[in-house]
């Protein structure tokens, strides 16, 4: 079975739990948050990007 949910939705549950349990302060998630927009706009976006889906593919068990 494949569950498909938007990746903000995801991350913005991660955020939560680290704030509510974990004691994190807001401004270090937003300043993480800011860093991995700005990450994405550097040469490092594809090689970022292709361990994603590589992540994504082994928890889904779907292999090429």
């Amino acid at each position: 079975m494949t569950v498909s949910l938007p990746l903000v939705f995801v991350l913005g549950l991660i955020a939560w739990g680290a704030i509510k349990f974990l004691g994190v302060r807001t401004w270090v998630v937003v300043v993480v948050a800011l860093f991995g927009f700005l990450l994405s706009q550097t040469f490092m976006a594809p090689a970022i990007d292709s361990g994603t889906r590589s992540g994504v593919d082994v928890i889904n068990g779907s292999h090429d």
